[in-house]
């Protein structure tokens, strides 16, 4: 088969594995999303909520039921499913009722949360964009979970053109569109949250990358430079990491060019001026738009999303929190180090490519600023620090690719009738 039948396949058998979870995947952050979605679609404030509490609630009922089903004490117990439903919906619409009528009516967003709180979502109006068309054709659930399912192939597709950009073979390719769908990148783009589409962004800007050292400069900045401002549409402090790491990634490319007597060449100085511009760009924008500040982002997290006084001295206490974090993050990579091993291998593989492996790392450090931003070690699944496991997706194959051709002589390196690539880095 041709090497994009493969690229289909795996995310074919992707899709279909997903089947088995369509609903319970959903976090308090989803029914801002979600319920955001629909009143972009055209539902009523109160219509929007009670569709998103309707499919929050199944989903709790769900996996109450599953649970149940296989509790060594209660597994011959009458179905919660009612029961859970019935409070759910009590509380959740109860809530969001009396918000109403109290007039929290603005926005775009239901009143799930307080208005300090809204205002971070809804300035995030890129996820919810994304979500309209899946949610008006084929409803809350299968819509969520299709645009799900949409977000997180195009993740490993997008792994996949990396990695033949950079002349890689076909097998390693599809390895690294394989890696994105099992390491924990697949699992937390599948829940209806914004990362699964910053992935994606962030790897499509990893691709221009490849395609301006490629000798495609044009093409591959105007890609980083669009991926960038989706991202602020996304979520504005990845367009600013990103644009900032890139920035400082293609400075140390252009330092080692030109120390070692070479052109820098066209697409690494247009990449290092659309880094720092994006970068200051997003900080002014925000500004200019009143986005929520640091400051207020600080108060979320210190405070338990609002729900406690705010701090007087906060950055003290964040600092604090920070180094306790670390250190308590670090203890507990050492109980199980598959993250930081695969960090590693990453890196090593990403490094024999050595220019296009400092835009990779690049990429992957955005994901250590995000979860330094909030040190929050409850977070489910390490999902802020997520974007750091695209390193070993690209970086694993690339780290392969020599032992594999050194032992496999007749590795391809290219499809039938597929364009010729040129090695990069």
């Amino acid at each position: 088969m041709r090497p994009r039948t493969w690229v289909l396949v795996l995310s074919a058998v992707f899709a279909v594995l997903q089947l088995a979870n369509v609903t319970g995947r959903d976090t308090p952050d989803s029914r801002n999303y979600v319920s955001y979605a629909l009143n972009l679609a055209g539902e009523s404030k109160r219509a929007a909520a009670a569709a998103t509490v309707d499919w929050a609630c199944a989903g709790r009922a769900s996996l109450a039921r599953r649970n149940q089903s296989v509790n060594a004490v209660r597994f011959h117990g009458p179905s919660p499913t009612r029961r859970v439903v019935a409070q759910c919906r009590a509380d959740e619409s109860g809530l969001v009722d009396r918000r109403l009528r109290a007039g929290q009516t603005d926005g775009h967003i239901a009143p799930f949360n307080g208005p300090r709180l809204r205002r971070i979502f809804e300035v995030r109006p890129g996820y919810p964009l994304f979500l309209v068309p899946f949610v008006t054709v084929f409803g809350v659930t299968w819509g969520v979970w299709l645009a799900s399912v949409a977000v997180t192939a195009a993740g490993g597709m997008l792994a996949f053109l990396i990695l033949r950009t950079l002349a890689v073979p076909v097998p390693l390719a599809l390895t690294g569109q394989a890696l994105y769908y099992v390491l924990p990148c697949g699992a937390t783009a599948m829940r209806p949250m914004a990362e699964g589409l910053m992935l994606a962004l962030t790897l499509a800007a990893v691709w221009g990358c490849a395609l301006a050292l490629n000798r495609r400069p044009r093409a591959g900045t105007a890609l980083v430079a669009g991926c960038l401002l989706a991202l602020f549409t996304v979520k504005h402090s990845q367009s600013l990491f990103l644009g900032l790491c890139l920035g400082v990634a293609a400075t140390a490319v252009a330092v080692r060019r030109r120390r070692r007597g070479r052109a820098v060449g066209r697409g690494v100085v247009a990449i290092a001026v659309t880094g720092c511009c994006a970068a200051l760009g997003t900080v002014l924008l925000a500004r200019l738009l009143h986005y929520p500040s640091e400051s207020e982002s600080l108060q979320d997290l210190l405070t338990d999303h609002f729900h406690r006084p705010d701090r007087a001295h906060p950055w003290p206490e964040f600092l604090h929190l920070e180094s306790s974090f670390w250190i308590e993050w670090v203890r507990r990579q050492f109980m199980a180090p598959l993250f930081p091993a695969a960090l590693a291998a990453g890196a090593w593989g990403a490094l024999r490519r050595p220019a296009f492996g400092c835009f990779l790392l690049a990429a992957a450090f955005t994901g250590i600023l995000t979860q330094a931003g909030h040190p929050d070690i409850n977070i489910w699944g390490d999902r802020l620090l997520v974007l750091a496991w695209l390193l070993p997706v690209v970086g694993v194959p690339l780290l392969l690719l020599r032992p594999l051709a050194r032992h496999w002589p007749a590795l391809p390196a290219q499809g039938k009738g597929e364009r010729q690539v040129h090695p990069v880095g």
